[in-house]
């Protein structure tokens, strides 16, 4: 849990970072391989960890004087290489982290931004409150969550992360702080946020929360035959949910393709909980730390996992849940906001199944009149090529005011592949004929989750009248180009000059 600052006071420089040295080597000491979450991407950088809005100034700084880029990162929970730089300086923000202020009469709370999403949540629950928009794990930071606008499996109802930030300050890579708000320096606000670090580094995030009258959520199951029902069922429910996701299993097809399982979530109103001090008590939200009726522990389950990780397992496993799911469906039961909320938290280290060659996430975002015909095709290439994912996320989105925007009026499709040595080659084209088709249908990509675009298939994106807007401005708040990480390389065709 962050530490809550009463009667805060900028604190002095870090003592780890210097800001006197003339030297323009930087210690070997720091130096750290860096990974991206899905473990396909990694870099050698130097690792800086200030704790203060000087210290990050310090590395700023530090990176000029060296001639240095900066890669910012917060928790390092994007999949691929969007919060890595190589050989260039990694500014770790995970120690800058304490809430600053806390208001439960108005849902308004001021963090730093190595802040976590689980911090907010465990800090202000009891008092009533939840995030409007969380992802499907509560460990990334608020600094991290803002620079890629994370949307939510609410985002038809409420919109992005960003669309609840109210206010925030910055340092720019020119070395000026600026306050930006949908008022003031809107221009940057709208432009930081969802600009996958690339403008500068957030010193403080004001969020507003959602006011909640219980710890529960009502969910309802439905099951899916195929992909039109499925898409079919979003436009039905949406009107109705709070919350709305899908699973698909991709090992269908012919007249089962796009078959799955969606939940719908909602709110309890107001007097339907006839406890809800309990339900609100933090630790009536945690997940469970053991399975097999509590006797193995959860940070082991991933080794039960490893055998299945394969095309013969995940296509059992696939099959089983939607069996599963049809005996549910329509049945209602209550869950926990974490439990509904954090799926990808009941098991500790999952990623480490799909050793040694990690994973990969593929998710794009497409226009409800194209998006049925476009995820038909990219199920049906991943058959073509014999790369099925292993895990299928749908969801519904509205389209929003920020500069780089991935959302839509339309659908997402998230899917996992396992990377192997043997297969890599054969993915990597995968995913650049589902890009053709994105493209070509109007959709857009999420950099957060993304390890495969190359700028050559991005030339029309590129080229786009907010696109070039924001890298205007990037040119005029970075004019030395300091912000750069490896993914901003790859899809904008930028060197490290």
């Amino acid at each position: 849990m962050s530490e809550v600052a009463t009667n805060y006071v900028e604190p002095q420089l870090d003592s780890n970072i210097s800001s006197t040295t003339k030297s323009t080597s930087l210690p070997t000491d720091r130096l750290e391989r860096v990974w991206g979450w899905g473990m396909a991407d990694s870099a050698v950088e130097y690792v800086y960890q200030p704790s203060t809005a000087e210290g990050v100034a310090v590395v700023f700084e530090t990176a000029k004087r060296t001639n240095r880029k900066i890669a910012i990162r917060g928790a390092g929970r994007s999949y691929g290489d969007a919060s890595i730089g190589s050989e260039e300086i990694s500014l770790d923000l995970t120690r800058f982290n304490r809430i600053l202020d806390w208001d439960p009469s108005t849902g308004v709370i001021i963090v730093e931004p190595g802040v976590t999403i689980s911090d907010i949540w465990r800090h202000c629950i009891g008092d009533g409150w939840w995030p409007y928009v969380v992802p499907g794990t509560m460990f990334p930071t608020i600094g991290g969550v803002a620079s890629m606008n994370i949307h939510g499996k609410n985002n038809f109802a409420v919109g992005t992360i960003g669309d609840h930030i109210l206010h925030f300050e910055i340092l720019l890579p020119n070395g000026e702080t600026r306050s930006c708000s949908r008022e003031v320096n809107a221009e940057l606000f709208h432009a930081a946020i969802g600009g996958f670090g690339m403008l500068g580094c957030f010193l403080t995030i004001t969020l507003e929360l959602k006011r909640i009258y219980s710890g529960k959520l009502k969910v309802l199951p439905i099951s899916c035959p195929d992909l039109r029902s499925m898409m079919d069922a979003f436009e039905t429910r949406s009107g109705t949910a709070d919350y709305l996701v899908a699973w698909l299993d991709c090992f269908g097809k012919g007249t089962g393709l796009g078959r799955g399982l969606m939940h719908q979530a909602n709110y309890l109103q107001q007097g339907e909980d006839s406890a809800p001090f309990n339900s609100l008590k933090m630790e009536n939200q945690e997940l469970p730390d053991t399975f097999l009726f509590g006797l193995v522990p959860k940070s082991m389950m991933w080794r039960f996992m490893k055998p299945f990780v394969r095309n013969t397992g995940m296509h059992f496993i696939n099959w089983a849940k939607y069996q599963s799911g049809k005996l549910s469906h329509l049945k209602s039961h209550m869950e926990s906001h974490a439990g509904f909320a954090f799926l990808l938290d009941y098991v500790p280290n999952w990623k480490w199944s799909y050793r040694p060659g990690g994973l990969i996430q593929y998710q794009s975002f497409i226009p409800k009149e194209t998006a049925y015909d476009v995820f038909r095709k990219q199920v049906e290439l991943q058959h073509k090529f014999g790369i099925i994912s292993y895990l299928g996320v749908m969801k519904r989105h509205r389209e929003d005011p920020f500069l780089m925007t991935h959302a839509v009026d339309g659908f997402s499709l998230a899917l996992d592949f396992k990377v192997t040595k043997k297969n890599k080659a054969r993915l990597w084209k995968l995913c650049a004929e589902m890009d053709e088709l994105v493209l070509h249908n109007g959709g857009r990509f999420y950099f957060a989750k993304d390890s495969t675009i190359r700028a050559e298939r991005m030339s029309d994106y590129l080229q786009e009248e907010r696109v070039q807007a924001f890298l205007k401005l990037k040119k005029q708040v970075d004019p030395e180009n300091m912000l750069q990480t490896n993914l901003y390389r790859r899809v904008f065709g930028q060197d490290s000059t």
